[in-house]
């Protein structure tokens, strides 16, 4: 647990330029807190202690403004900022180096069983209000941009904004007359 909270830490000191010193972003930052927190649920979770771990999940949003659900899992080096309004949906699954901006969802579309939140993959940005809803994958390297809405699959190395969203750069080519759009 400590080596995983350290390199938050660590990730954290990289990327923001509000963050001064490790004590600072270990004792006043929403997002390492509600990341303690979720270490404990996502055990309780996975040993079946289903209420415990949604008790104490709700507790950690009560606190933090961060809703992450403990069955959700979560890499290494996350850095959500500001927090405010986050949610993390059961089955969501987030790689590592991965920033979230503050009202952003990664949620379902509705009743469905079994995968319904998304995967987003390595060292991806999410930009404020983003929601990413359904079963979907969001590529390594991708950028989310603030308060678009993807119910798509993005590659790997896109950058992708709008309701709904919309590919407009992959691998740092501009996609002009939506030749990318397609692209899987």
């Amino acid at each position: 647990m400590f080596k995983k909270i350290n390199k938050d830490i660590e990730y954290i000191m990289e990327n923001d330029p509000a963050a001064r010193s490790k004590i600072e972003v270990f004792l006043l930052y929403p997002s390492i807190h509600a990341r303690i927190i979720h270490i404990f649920t996502h055990f309780l979770y996975n040993h079946k202690l289903f209420f415990t771990a949604r008790l104490l999940s709700q507790i950690a949003r009560f606190l933090t403004g961060i809703e992450i659900h403990p069955g959700a899992t979560l890499g290494d080096s996350i850095l959500i900022d500001h927090g405010m309004g986050v949610v993390i949906g059961e089955t969501a699954e987030v790689g590592n180096r991965v920033t979230i901006y503050h009202g952003t969802t990664l949620g379902g579309t509705g009743k469905d069983t079994g995968k319904r939140h998304p995967t987003v993959g390595d060292d991806v940005i999410i930009g404020a209000g983003a929601k990413v809803l359904g079963p979907i994958n969001i590529g390594s390297n991708s950028k989310i941009g603030a308060n678009a809405v993807v119910i798509k699959d993005v590659p790997n190395g896109a950058t992708v904004v709008g309701v709904a969203a919309n590919i407009v750069k992959i691998r740092g080519q501009k996609n002009e007359n939506n030749i990318l759009k397609e692209i899987k």
